[in-house]
């Protein structure tokens, strides 16, 4: 994308003032107070960014894909990161910044590839700040593709211009994180609604990420009570939502090391994440583990994990293996079964939803029928009496 020189003053103009202009046929911009800008002198420093076409032509043209800072989590565009107070958002969020400068992985799994990324520290102090980078990175090198800021004003007051003229710096920039978002909205104009202020500040900064293809990380926070549309937990009105083009909610149980991730937007899928916390580093690291394991109890993450490994057993077997009481496995498989936690083939064998059960074999006269007793052992005739309501709901 071609960019003008950061030195340039005309570089420097807010979405407000971009909205008015007008394009002619040539390229060049007529801005609203009716000065004609020629193509190599048009604002953001683009000449050849359409934005109309008719529908034939729009069909024909090539589209370069999106650019990705974090691949499947973060897209060019705005993506709000939203959670509660000290649920470690902020830790989450410089953390993608540092892998992101030094192309590492994000997450501990993620290969990523490297490129320049803005942190605003917009909370804390120079030492504060400093103090968290050294724990993050651990005793390795701090990137030189990373910069640092501790003060930025209301996008709509320079902050929007101050993050285009570093990005007009850095030609190869990936990730801009504005933490928190809320230093940065300003004021609600007066006679504005709620929805409009919170979609308009997010369209500030939006336009600068629209225009130069880069991903801009939002840290916001999240209401108190939790919702079952993870949507509806971002704090403010569904305008911030709206104009974002993903909405990342980070939640985590207090006092457990381990938080998911939900994830949806235009350009990523609707998603969740497992994820651990590693105390020590501060470092959020992704799991095999599927997220909606993280909130089931005790006994039934226990029963589910052998499950795992070993598919098709039932209560007797899954008693032995665990230490879990035969009865609270008898009745927790059921009730897993019933809540689509795991599928059974109705003679007392169970599995994991995500497994298929293996296919029916013929009766053979060399074993023994089981029925619906799915703890006996196909082998051979027992002389232990069989119980023929194992495995089935008390």
């Amino acid at each position: 994308m071609k960019r003008r020189p950061a030195s340039d003053p005309g570089t420097f103009r807010s979405a407000s003032d971009l909205s008015a202009d007008r394009t002619e046929p040539d390229g060049s911009l007529v801005d609203a107070d009716g000065r004609t800008v020629p193509p190599e002198e048009s604002a953001w420093g683009e000449t050849d960014r359409a934005v109309s076409w008719n529908a034939a032509d729009l069909l024909s043209v090539t589209f370069e894909p999106p650019r990705w800072a974090v691949p499947g989590l973060l897209s060019e565009g705005v993506t709000v990161l939203a959670g509660l107070p000290k649920v470690g958002k902020s830790w989450l969020a410089l953390d993608l910044a540092v892998s992101v400068a030094s192309g590492g992985k994000a997450l501990g799994k993620i290969d990523l590839q490297p490129g320049p990324a803005l942190y605003l520290a917009l909370e804390g102090t120079g030492r504060r700040l400093q103090s968290r980078l050294r724990t993050v990175l651990a005793g390795g090198p701090a990137p030189r593709g990373l910069t640092c800021v501790i003060e930025c004003p209301p996008l709509d007051q320079g902050g929007a211009d101050q993050i285009a003229g570093w990005l007009d710096a850095h030609p190869d920039a990936r990730l801009v994180v504005i933490d928190v978002f809320a230093k940065v909205r300003g004021p609600r104009p007066a006679g504005m609604s709620s929805y409009d202020a919170d979609y308009r500040s997010v369209g500030e900064i939006k336009a600068v990420a629209d225009r130069y293809g880069v991903a801009v990380l939002l840290v916001h926070h999240t209401r108190k009570a939790e919702s079952d549309d993870f949507l509806a937990d971002v704090s403010g009105t569904n305008g911030i939502a709206g104009a974002a083009d993903a909405i990342t909610v980070l939640r985590r149980t207090r006092g457990r090391a381990d938080g998911v991730l939900l994830i949806t937007g235009r350009d990523v899928d609707e998603s969740e994440h497992a994820l651990s916390f590693d105390p020590a580093h501060r470092a959020w690291r992704l799991l095999d583990q599927p997220a909606g394991e993280l909130a089931l109890p005790d006994t039934r993450l226990t029963i589910l994990a052998h499950l795992r490994h070993q598919p098709g057993q039932g209560p007797r077997q899954i008693s032995d293996a665990t230490g879990v009481a035969y009865e609270l496995a008898k009745k927790t498989v059921t009730r897993m079964a019933t809540d689509n936690q795991l599928h059974t083939d109705g003679k007392g064998h169970y599995y994991a939803t995500d497994q298929t059960e293996p296919r029916p074999s013929p009766p053979s006269s060399a074993l023994i029928n089981h029925g619906i007793d799915g703890d006996s052992t196909p082998l051979a005739p027992s002389p232990i009496p069989l119980n023929p309501s194992e495995g089935t709901s008390p």
